[in-house]
């Protein structure tokens, strides 16, 4: 270009012969690099991605950090210290200051497994391993032996579990671009100078580290080694891959002599050692600022532009999360980012419900009726002590369900719906995308080795693997059928405790109607079925939280009972129980208030009866979807404070009672500079089950956002502030409160997206039941078009409404009371004489009818409206969730032509450099005079 040619010009003048023409006029250069740098810039933003030459993950650190091991040690010379004596002092390394620390294995001298342990350290030595030991500052009979995995073994192991590395530089082309759309892409290049700058984004010019590698990758091979891009031997590897694979070797070293005597994992469930884990990469906190030091270390970086709560509107940098914490770790953040992302747009709609609710109340004709109806009373909600009321005394209420239950629930019904199959398709996408990136698309997990209780119990007999050609433990498929049927009883039983449990809260909400009735508060009194309704809900908030304690043990024990072949195995039929335990304990109730509260209660006169004694609870006049709304507002914000407190309060709890110990222990005055082993074992290990914990809460939320949105259209909203939360907390406590967990490799989220799938299918039939049976939306429809004032005109606005409400009101006469219904007030304070007749929700005949208290036309009317109304909208339903995904690919087009273009140049690249190689070994020979006739170019 004209700039490129005026910077070589200028420059060549001053490297003349005879010395420089004239003063060097750096200015200039310096404009029009700056003007070349602005092409280069637009060039990135159209290419999406920078193809910048690949480095080592640790050489992306800055120079100063404790991790960095790169060759520019002079710089560290000069300034008085050397890399060794450095890396002493960082508690990462071996005593040398040379051998990194690729994983930690801690046992107390105390313990008798000795000759285990020997045995054990014996045969890692014989792998090659490198070790070293060192006793705890704070407890002498702690020792923690650290393990050094060579280079030469770090190539003979990756080459065998395929661990894929880069070997050449990402190519990138420009596509062919129309003048047209050169032109459009100009004018909003312009346009966007005046936006702000993507605020959500990380900012790599003041965080360079955030630059990501770029490259192919290809399964690893000591043959082929010259391929490979290696800066420097120490830093190919990176340190979450060198714990992975000593790990891999851990598992595969024996310790006793015998067939299945084998494996870390039983060292750890003996006792031969009390814990194994990779190190921390130095502390997460710096005197400096990240701005402008740079990162001390990956985990300071993730600390900072991940985990800190100023960074809480960032995208999150999951290449850096991927790379520290491994690939199953980084998915679950990925999942969680995806779903909170996908849930502004169901909040942002359920907030437009709400809000449309506000704004059409001074016009809601069903509301203006209840709160004008003064001369229409109420019939009492229980026996004896409840007293008459005036319909206008639930003015409040009335208006209260109009906020969830207007014109628009429907719609967002239908919309959460559709939401739900978008979201999960999506992610499909999504998580294609990030295997492509991530090199999961051709991953394979390995064989899983065989549970060592599995083993115990069918070491007997044994049969030949068809996969690894070798004998293995089998169970017989009688044993297995009863042990399911058993562990299926086991599970049956437990949902009726649930249900028992319900039916305890059934009756506490029966009872207690009648005892608020007659408190002496006038404010209970008064309100007497939303005190029962609010004090029932956290009562079951409580049984819930007892009841997840006793379903945790009972999980494990029927899955353990089934004896589970491999870890896989007992992780999905472990999670399938919690789910179900915890998904009927959270929302049975729910179920409860939604279909079935109020609808068997019978009528005045002839109530239905628990035990022949308690007259079951009846809805509140306005209606039950008041009570609906309040259970799940309360348990969902209950439930998610009571989560993320524990997430985070219990770990910070455990550790800083450690810390107290030790202070009490040492003094307070006295300060102790721990090794960063020590510092990691000191922090609280990641929980038995893995992500489990993490994934049931926010499933769990997933199917109380979805299943019941129509009668609380701000659970998304709630779901989303909460969810904003939870991913800082999350990474808050993987950066700085646990230690840091094994990297392992997976391709999707496992079991948990069928689980969506379920939760997705249930809602729509829950949300169909909710606008059917739980909401007045087609009572108020039968009514406008058939029975109100628009009657045959096929109108259905407001106006159509009057009269709604004392047409859902049927008649009752007082003297038809039952001697235990019969209440103590005769109502005689609303009119100076006692009442003869009161009114109750229900389309029945008046009592002076031939049928008196019968159903009326009406009443089958809207029943067989409410049953059209469920199928139509599920089929309806079903058919879109249908179409919408089979209309979106679970695969995007541009990356299934990137995956074709890779795999081709990968195999042009490894050709080219097989050509290369053997074009130079061919001049080689012919040097030494070795030339052979008839051989390959």
């Amino acid at each position: 270009s004209k700039k490129k040619k005026k910077i070589i010009h200028i420059l060549d003048m001053q490297i003349l012969p005879d010395g420089p023409k004239s003063d060097v006029d750096f200015s200039e250069i310096l404009n029009a690099i700056q003007e070349m740098a602005k092409d280069v810039n637009i060039l990135f933003d159209e290419l999406e991605a920078v193809s910048s030459p690949c480095k080592d993950d640790d050489s992306l650190l800055h120079p100063g950090n404790l991790t960095s091991t790169s060759d520019d040690a002079s710089r560290l010379e000069a300034g008085g210290e050397t890399v060794p004596e450095r890396n002493k002092l960082n508690g990462l390394y071996f005593r040398d200051g040379k051998c990194r620390i690729d994983y930690i294995l801690v046992y107390r001298k105390s313990n008798p497994q000795i000759e285990k342990r020997e045995v054990f350290e014996r045969n890692i030595r014989a792998e090659g391993l490198q070790m070293e030991k060192e006793s705890s500052l704070i407890n002498s009979d702690i020792i923690f032996v650290k393990l050094h995995a060579p280079w030469e073994v770090l190539g003979r192991y990756a080459e065998q579990m395929n661990v894929r590395m880069p070997f050449r530089r990402k190519i990138y082309y420009l596509p062919r671009r129309y003048k047209f759309m050169s032109r459009i892409d100009k004018q909003i290049s312009r346009f966007r100078r005046w936006l702000p700058k993507k605020p959500m984004r990380l900012d790599k010019e003041t965080l360079p580290d955030l630059e990501e590698n770029d490259c192919y990758t290809a399964p690893f091979s000591q043959q082929r080694i010259h391929h490979f891009i290696i800066h420097n031997k120490e830093t190919f590897f990176n340190n979450a891959t060198r714990s992975r694979i000593v790990h891999h070797i851990l598992q595969r070293i024996k310790y006793e002599e015998g067939k299945n005597k084998i494996g870390l994992n039983r060292l750890l469930t003996n006792g031969s050692y009390e814990a194994a884990f990779p190190l921390h990469e130095g502390s997460y906190r710096s005197k400096n600022s990240i701005r402008t030091h740079g990162a001390e270390n990956h985990r300071h970086l993730l600390y900072e532009c991940w985990a800190s709560w100023g960074v809480w509107y960032k995208y999150q940098p999951l290449d850096l999360v991927r790379r520290y914490f491994g690939e199953k770790i980084g998915l679950y953040f990925a999942w969680l980012g995806w779903y909170t992302g996908m849930l502004f747009p169901a909040a942002f709609i359920g907030l437009f419900v709400f809000l449309y609710g506000v704004t059409t109340l001074d016009h809601c004709q069903v509301s203006k009726e209840v709160c004008q109806a003064t001369d229409i009373i109420m019939c009492p909600v229980c026996d004896k002590y409840c007293p008459f009321m005036r319909l206008s005394d639930s003015c409040v209420y009335a208006k209260v369900t109009h906020l969830f239950d207007n014109g628009a629930t429907v719609f967002f019904a239908v919309f959460m719906a559709v939401w739900a199959t978008v979201f999960l398709e999506f992610w499909k996408r999504r998580r294609a995308v990030i295997a492509y990136d991530w090199d999961l698309i051709d991953w394979e997990e390995e064989e899983e080795e065989i549970r060592p209780q599995f083993e115990a119990k069918y070491s007997k007999k044994e049969r030949m693997n068809p996969i690894s050609g070798k004998p293995e433990p089998y169970q017989a498929f009688t044993d297995k059928c009863s042990r399911l049927i058993v562990s299926a009883s086991g599970i049956f039983f437990m949902i009726c405790v649930v249900i028992a449990a319900v039916f305890g809260i059934v009756i506490y909400r029966v009872v207690t109607v009648s005892t608020f009735a007659a408190f002496k508060w006038a404010l209970i009194r008064n309100n007497s079925q939303v005190a029962t309704t609010g004090t029932a809900v956290c009562i079951n908030f409580c049984i819930i939280m007892l009841l997840n304690v006793l379903y945790e043990k009972v999980a494990l024990l029927l899955t353990n009972l089934e004896q589970p072949r491999t870890e896989s195995e007992w992780e999905n039929s472990f999670t399938l129980k919690m789910f179900l335990f915890q998904f009927v304990n959270l929302n049975s109730s729910t179920f409860y208030i939604a279909f079935f509260l109020g609808r068997f209660t019978g009528h005045p006169g002839a109530y239905l009866r628990l035990i022949n004694r308690w007259r079951l609870e009846e809805c509140h006049p306005s209606g039950c979807l008041i009570d609906l709304c309040m259970q799940m507002g309360i348990i969902m914000v209950l439930k998610q404070t009571w989560n993320n407190f524990m997430e985070l309060g219990y770990p910070l709890i455990q550790n800083w009672w450690t810390r107290r110990k030790v202070r009490q222990e040492h003094g307070p005055e006295r300060k102790i500079s721990f090794p960063q082993w020590e510092k990691d074992y000191n922090l609280q290990p990641m929980n038995a089950y893995g992500l489990f914990d993490e994934y049931l809460e926010m499933i769990l939320q997933f199917g109380f956002t979805t299943i019941f949105v129509a009668a609380f259209p701000l659970a998304p909203l709630l779901a989303l502030l909460n969810n904003i939360i939870e991913i800082r907390l999350d990474a808050y406590k993987f950066v700085t409160q646990w230690r840091r967990p094994l990297a392992s490799r997976a391709k999707d989220i496992g079991i948990w997206y069928g689980i969506l799938e379920g939760i997705g299918i249930l809602s729509v039939i829950t949300n169909a039941f909710v606008i059917a049976i739980t909401s007045d939306f087609i009572p108020r429809l039968v009514y406008a078009y058939k029975y109100g004032p628009c009657a045959g005109q096929g109108e259905a606005g407001q106006k159509c409404m009057v009269g709604y409400v004392n047409a859902s009101l049927s008649v009752f006469r007082i003297s038809d009371f039952e001697n235990r219904s019969e209440p103590e007030s005769d109502g005689s304070e609303f009119s100076g004489t006692p009442l003869k007749y009161c009114r109750y929700r229900d389309y029945r005949d008046p009592p002076h009818s031939l049928v008196p208290y019968g159903y009326t036309l009406q009443f089958w009317h809207v029943l067989a409206a409410r049953l059209a109304f469920i199928i139509v909208f599920e089929h309806l339903v079903f058919c879109i969730k249908h179409l919408i995904s089979y209309l979106i690919p679970d695969l995007p087009k541009d990356l299934r032509d990137r995956m074709r273009r890779e795999k081709y140049l990968i195999q042009e690249m490894m050709y080219e450099a097989e050509l290369e190689r053997l074009q130079k070994e061919r001049k080689e020979r012919k040097k030494n005079g070795k030339v052979h006739h008839n051989e390959w170019p």
